[in-house]
């Protein structure tokens, strides 16, 4: 076979063109610091990548839905933080108004107290993260004490015909934390709030004495502790889903990085002998392209 100067010139041509190229990636993924820019560059690579930035995405998304879990959780519990300490001081002035040596006059500054608490505890059930009602159960839009009856009042339950009816305020609300896993953040705490408002309205209208009031007060601030009980719980769940949550994200970030990420030394190594190729390949090029009779012609 009889090798001419113009196969030896486009061979060396077809050479550099391929010594560049190689160059060029090498160079490519040190700036970037990925093993590929396109999929193309290495499919397997890209496909895992993006079950890996799937994975991660979710964990992110979840970790926000924890966010509003404790949103809604620390203010249930505060909610009813508000309310003990609002108990706490009817039960001071129910145990004041009983001992007997308070007058007519100073029951009804009593009376005037306990209303104010009243009211107070009644705002506190009206509790709102951003614009949900908490302790709406699915019927977030709507105000479990509803201030435009007459008279005001906590949302019926029941007809009366004891039929059920707005059974959406005792449903519970959830949130995905993790995949198939629910949280419940809401607490059903409806009857919780109408129990202490009878109890006030008893106390108003002298159906309950002072001293079987101290008694009835004393109840409602158990239920109090039982449902704070059950948001300090849930809390705690939430703590462990946010280590887990955590934990998944490290994993999700290290495999995505083992993936992708390029060795920057053994990169760095490859461009260097690209490089010294690269070199060798131009000064073999110069030797191969001879002068021709045109050159000596000029």
């Amino acid at each position: 076979m009889r090798v001419t100067q113009s196969m030896l010139s486009n061979n060396m041509l077809r050479n550099l063109s391929n010594s560049y190229n190689k160059m060029g990636k090498v160079q490519n993924q040190i700036e970037t610091g990925k093993k590929v820019t396109r999929p193309s560059d290495d499919p397997v690579v890209a496909m895992k990548g993006i079950g890996y930035r799937t994975a991660l995405d979710k964990v992110e998304q979840f970790q926000r839905n924890i966010g509003e879990v404790n949103n809604w959780l620390d203010s249930s519990d505060d909610a009813f933080d508000k309310v003990g300490s609002a108990l706490q001081r009817a039960n001071e002035l129910a145990v004041k108004a009983a001992n007997g040596t308070t007058t007519v006059d100073d029951q009804e500054k009593i009376k005037s107290e306990l209303d104010q608490l009243r009211q107070h505890i009644q705002n506190i059930a009206n509790t709102k993260v951003g614009d949900k009602y908490i302790f709406s159960g699915t019927k977030t839009t709507t105000a479990p004490f509803d201030t435009s009856a007459n008279p005001p009042a906590y949302v019926e339950l029941n007809d009366a015909a004891g039929n059920p009816i707005n059974q959406g305020f005792i449903k519970d609300v959830e949130i995905e934390v993790f995949d198939g896993i629910n949280l419940k953040v809401n607490t059903n705490a409806i009857d919780v709030f109408k129990n202490i408002d009878q109890m006030f309205q008893d106390i108003k209208d002298g159906t309950v004495e002072f001293s079987e009031a101290i008694g009835k007060i004393d109840k409602q601030m158990n239920d109090i502790l039982t449902t704070r009980a059950d948001i300090g719980a849930r809390q705690n769940r939430v703590e462990l889903m946010d280590d887990r949550l955590q934990s998944q994200e490290v994993i999700a970030t290290k495999q995505m990085s083992e993936n992708e990420d390029v060795d920057m030394e053994k990169a760095i190594t490859e461009m260097i002998t690209q490089e010294s190729i690269h070199r060798a390949a131009l000064s073999v090029g110069a030797r191969i392209i001879q002068p021709s009779l045109v050159d000596f012609l000029r």
